[in-house]
Parts: C-alpha cells; structure tokens; sequence
C-alpha cells in the first residue's frame, strides 16, 4: 500500500510550524523573534516551473526581473506562447542560452503532453520526481521547489538552495565546510515536515537580509 500523499494548507501551515517548534528550540527561536512565515504557495502551472528555471543560480531579483519582462511580452506565459518567441526575443528577456533551451524543451514536453502537471497532484513525491528529472534542465532543486510551492508537499529540503544552506548553517551553528551528508541528517528529525522546516529557515534568512519575495 503507498504512502499517503502529504500536503500543507494554509489551514494547517501554522500548526505544522508549530508541531515543528515543539520539537525543535532552534526553530521555535525564529518563530519566536521573527514571527510564523507564510506558506510559499505558486499554482501548479507551466508558467510556475518557468519561474523556477529562471531562478536557477542566479539572486530573486534577477530571476524576478526576466520574469516580469516575459509577462510583460506575452502575458500568461503558456506553453505556445513560449515556443512563438524568437531566441532573441527571450534572450531580450533576459534568458541565458541555456535556459532558452531548458524553457523550450519544457514547453515541448508539455506540448506533446510527454508531462500533464494537473496529473502530478496524484503522483508521489517520488513518481513525480522520475517524470521530471528526463527534462534537460530540471534538476533536484527545480523538482524540490516545484513540489513545494506548487504542490504543497510537506517533506522536501532543497540543499541545492544557498540561502537555506546559509540558514540552517547559522541556525545550527555548523561549520562552513559541514558535508551534504550531515545536514541531511540534521534534517531528517524533522520528517516527514522538512518543506515546513525549509520555510522557516528561509524566512530566518530573508527577515536578517531584509529580503522580500514575490510568490
């Protein structure tokens, strides 16, 4: 029999914060001084994943202001409308060559219907990893974000994402060199809720830095 298939609301967000700050003081310290983060919500769209290729490796604000450009280009950002744009016209919107390539292999694919998104809300964490992760360009952390932000899973921990690493390393105190390995253990006490931990190391992060996000 499969797991269940386990998702936050805005409903029960706070109360996984809080289950969270029972079981660990670290956490409950930045609830404490910094207050509850909001939950991190984006439809479950192809524009959504667009967003997070465009996020990858590069500051929000960069990522933000391609964004904006593409949506002041072509409005809701869809698949046909991606694949009508030139090269030039993307790169006008800020995309680099790769992810021009990235963005249009997934719109192909969604296309030819090779991926269906709405039929990712029934799939497991797992399952959607494995129909993702073919795609050139989406990788662990574009798959993590998609599955938190956009299906609102409650157990993923993108350690390819510098401010969340940065946070957890500050949070914990750990050392700068510390591996992969034991902050993946460090983590997993707070399964099956490490989306809701992530949450609120970024908001940790982002209150210090004065950072603010769009979602």
């Amino acid at each position: 029999m499969s797991s269940p298939i386990l998702c936050y609301s805005e409903k029960n967000f706070t109360s996984l914060c809080d289950e969270l700050a029972k079981r660990d003081a670290d956490l409950h310290k930045i609830i404490l001084r910094h207050g509850y983060p909001s939950p991190w919500v984006r439809p479950n769209t192809f524009q959504t994943l667009v967003l997070s290729i465009l996020e990858q490796q590069v500051s929000l604000a960069a990522a933000y202001a391609a964004f904006d450009r593409l949506r002041k280009k072509i409005g809701l950002v869809t698949p046909k409308k991606l694949m009508a744009l030139t090269d030039a016209e993307l790169r006008d919107c800020y995309f680099t060559r790769q992810k021009i390539v990235y963005a249009r292999g997934l719109a192909q694919a969604v296309i030819s219907k090779q991926i269906r998104l709405r039929n990712m809300e029934q799939l497991s964490d797992q399952e959607v990893y494995e129909q993702l992760i073919p795609l050139k360009g989406i990788g662990p952390w574009t798959i993590d974000v998609y599955l938190m932000h956009a299906l609102r899973r409650t157990d993923q921990f993108p350690l390819g994402d510098v401010a969340l690493v940065n946070s957890l390393k500050k949070v914990k105190r750990m050392r700068p060199t510390v591996s992969k390995e034991r902050m993946l253990t460090v983590a997993a006490k707070w399964k099956p809720y490490r989306s809701i931990a992530a949450f609120i190391l970024w908001h940790a992060y982002m209150q210090e830095k004065g950072t603010r996000i769009s979602h």
